[in-house]
């Protein structure tokens, strides 16, 4: 078995990764011409972590990122709503990391061409277009070379090529009102150093803010990944590089200055900030044709709230992986991981539209009418807002418990 990886980013990586434990032959087609430090911060939550764990990762990973100790839910008057304990402080298997785009990237990077070899990867082959015929695949690249394989997989992004060539009517990207604006700031630690921020609401302004990497200097600052999200008619192009101006969205956040975070300095003082709407795609029925699938953004762009896209990719590719390592035959092996991904996927998707996790906020902007609260449990009691976290939980496939319970996936 020979699988042909369209996109050398988090999925297309971990793929190759999954698919060398699981004894299959695969090589990774990578459209930019050279491997570039690019993107800002995500998080990996604990159902990512146990697998990047599962392919010997934790420690490579560990050195570069801040273990998230907690997730503070917070008004953009600076008022707590809610701190809940993240990964093994919330009794989990597995941490939960923060972690520089790039900093990620160079750990699966390094760990393909360590263990597969360095001509595993192919870079400067964008796919042009493919073609099936009996029982292979064989790609087209722009630069006019062709590969050929048993399986074409599509993790080649949010404007995935293999999609648009598999599904020509639902590449249109959902623009929902919402624009971001992402930066990294070198800032001195705040609530201990290893605390996400979320707070704020839409309307008002959207902030998250958490630590990507530690101890940058003398004066232990550390790099901190910040979001600002408003609700804007801006709809500017899809471009993760596309540079973003603080005048366009600073205004909405002037008040947050608190006494544990001067949000407007440290977003003043931002090495790069870069604009980006906040858009999906509607959710697709099926990702297969005969021996070519999709994965992770390809399959199913989503909202990025929840820091759930990287974990929904690295579960696709995993599952795909398993699936592939228990089935020879590529058709039933393909449906067998639509069949456990699809639906769960795409509900996560219709979660994170419809404001997933951040619905504690949104309720308590709505109940304040945008005003200090005196205590939290006038407005929202606890017993709510557990109800809220724990089922977003669920519907992305890191409820502790059934974590725990699970078996492995490869």
């Amino acid at each position: 078995m020979d699988i042909l990886i369209a996109g050398g980013g988090i999925a297309g990586l971990t793929l190759a990764l999954s698919l060398h434990q699981a004894g299959i032959a695969c090589r990774v087609f990578e459209a930019a011409p050279a491997i570039r430090p690019l993107g800002v911060g995500i998080n990996l939550l604990p159902h990512g972590t146990r697998e990047l764990t599962e392919l010997g990762l934790q420690e490579s990973l560990a050195r570069v990122a801040v273990e998230t100790r907690e997730v503070c839910l917070v008004n953009r008057f600076g008022q707590f709503i809610h701190r809940e304990p993240r990964g093994r402080l919330a009794g989990y298997d597995w941490p939960q990391f923060s972690i520089h785009r790039a900093d990620l990237h160079a750990v699966l990077l390094d760990a393909v061409r360590e263990r597969m070899g360095e001509g595993i990867v192919a870079l400067g082959k964008k796919v042009l277009g493919f073609h099936q015929e009996s029982n292979k695949v064989k790609v087209r690249f722009e630069d006019h070379t062709t590969a050929e394989g048993d399986a074409l997989i599509g993790c080649d992004g949010i404007h995935s090529r293999v999609r648009e060539i598999l599904f020509p009517q639902s590449t249109a990207l959902s623009y929902q009102g919402i624009n971001m604006w992402r930066g990294v700031t070198q800032w001195k630690p705040f609530l201990g150093g290893a605390s996400m921020i979320i707070g704020g609401w839409l309307e008002v302004g959207k902030l998250v803010a958490y630590p990507i990497r530690r101890e940058l200097d003398a004066q232990g600052r550390q790099l901190v990944n910040w979001v600002a999200e408003i609700q804007s008619p801006r709809h500017v192009m899809q471009d993760w590089a596309l540079p973003g101006r603080l005048e366009d969205f600073l205004p909405a956040f002037e008040g947050w200055r608190f006494d544990w975070l001067d949000a407007v300095a440290m977003m003043q003082a931002a090495e790069a900030i870069y604009e980006y709407p906040m858009v999906d795609r509607e959710p697709l029925a099926t990702w297969t044709r005969g021996h070519v699938t999709l994965a992770g953004d390809a399959a199913h762009p989503m909202h990025p709230r929840g820091s759930n896209g990287a974990g929904q990719a690295i579960l696709d590719v995993r599952v795909l992986a398993g699936c592939l390592r228990r089935d020879k035959d590529i058709s039933s092996a393909l449906k067998s991981y639509e069949d456990i991904r699809l639906t769960e996927a795409n509900a996560v998707v219709l979660a994170n539209r419809s404001s997933g996790p951040d619905a504690i906020l949104r309720r308590v902007h709505e109940r304040t009418g945008d005003r200090p609260f005196g205590r939290i449990e006038e407005v929202m009691s606890e017993e709510e807002i557990r109800a809220l976290a724990e089922n977003y939980k669920r519907i992305a496939g890191f409820e502790r418990d059934a974590l725990s319970r699970r078996g492995p996936l490869v």
